[in-house]
């Protein structure tokens, strides 16, 4: 997770404010290049949904990570867009896969071994990850390096995470968990509520996401949070999965996610609203402390909605949110070409943030109604 999605992912937005200009970009060349980054991912979430993947996911897995970390450092070599496109889509693919087949070989054991809270620790890897990422990003910059050299340490970054997790990953193939039987509040609308949900979410953070370093860079006041932003980002991202599992755990997984799309709407607006030293520095951390939580509760409500076929539910979910992912960038790109800032576009994303949050406060409580009705009927 750190090597693929922490680096293989989020390194762009660090790196993008010093591609700029060298490469004379437009804020809508740089969202093209992101969505077609979020159009590999939504392309590889169809490909980890497939039998022959979910037949072998530690090879697929391990196959993902060599092919992100090499796309990583094969971003330092062109010079034109429809070259950085390619690779960016080749390394959505990849993302997409790496957080499929892990997310499955990791939930998958732990729920037979009872152990599921230890979730917390596998998507802390994005976290991990970016806060490397950031720190060899700034580190480089100090020295005097180019933008080239930035992806070169990146992806050397990432092909190290990537040796690291074959070692530990077994090679035996994935256990599979007891057959579960299909819980009473299990219903198709559910799962396709929260699946459109995901897709807001995936919408609703990727501008802020991609554009934050590129915002405080052209704003004077806030300009020496550079070096910085993405390091906070990346560190309130380790803990949040911890902290934001524990809040489903007592309000349940449906309404954890609800609050948490509230927040993360809230440190979205306030890039662009509260754009002083201090608001750059909430944002950074509210959106660093939401996004990988909401990840996570995503997967786990997915798991809660789908009975026995939970590989196919975490595939359906990935692309739902890919295609939110793919919309962000684009969207924002033109809109601040247009207007000469990201407001509008980050405004907009943080209304699609509300709107999951109320898609997943109906699912929680139909689920829960369907959970009553089963049990007044059964005599329970």
């Amino acid at each position: 997770m750190a090597a693929a999605l922490g680096i293989g992912r989020f390194v762009y937005t660090p790196i993008l404010p010093a591609m700029l200009g060298p490469l004379s970009w437009s804020k809508a060349d740089a969202g093209l290049v992101a969505s077609a980054n979020f159009l590999g991912y939504f392309l590889g979430a169809l490909l980890a949904g497939h039998a022959l993947v979910a037949a072998r996911p530690r090879f697929w897995l391990l196959t993902a990570l060599a092919i992100s970390a090499v796309s990583t450092i094969a971003m330092a070599m062109p010079s034109d867009i429809a070259s950085f496109a390619a690779l960016r889509f080749i390394g959505g693919i990849a993302s997409a896969l790496v957080i499929v087949c892990a997310s499955t070989l990791v939930l998958e054991r732990l729920a037979f071994s009872g152990r599921g809270p230890l979730s917390a620790i596998h998507f802390a890897g994005v976290g991990l990850g970016i806060l490397m990422s950031a720190i060899a990003v700034s580190a480089t910059l100090a020295s005097g390096a180019g933008w080239r050299s930035l992806w070169i340490v990146a992806g050397a970054i990432a092909g190290l995470a990537a040796v690291m997790a074959a070692w530990l990953i077994p090679v035996a193939e994935h256990v599979t968990a007891p057959p579960r039987q299909k819980a009473a509040d299990t219903h198709p609308s559910r799962l396709g509520a929260m699946v459109l949900a995901y897709g807001l979410f995936g919408f609703g953070y990727v501008i802020t996401a991609t554009f934050l370093v590129t915002i405080v860079r052209g704003a004077d006041d806030v300009r020496v949070l550079e070096p910085w932003v993405w390091v906070l980002f990346g560190l309130a991202a380790i803990p949040s999965v911890a902290v934001w599992t524990w809040l489903g755990q007592r309000i349940g997984i449906m309404n954890a996610y609800g609050v948490a799309c509230i927040v993360e709407a809230v440190g979205v607006a306030a890039s662009v609203e509260w754009v002083t030293i201090p608001g750059v520095c909430v944002s950074a951390l509210v959106l660093g402390g939401t996004f990988m939580g909401l990840t996570a509760l995503g997967f786990m409500a997915a798991r809660i909605l789908s009975a026995e076929n939970s590989h196919q539910a975490l595939g359906r979910m990935t692309a739902s949110f890919s295609i939110g992912q793919m919309a962000g960038p684009t969207l924002a790109g033109f809109l601040s070409e247009q207007s000469g800032s990201f407001r509008v576009p980050s405004l907009i994303a943080a209304a699609a943030l509300i709107a999951a949050a109320g898609l997943a406060a109906w699912t929680s409580w139909a689920a829960e109604n369907d959970r009553q009705t089963y049990l007044t009927a059964n005599g329970d």
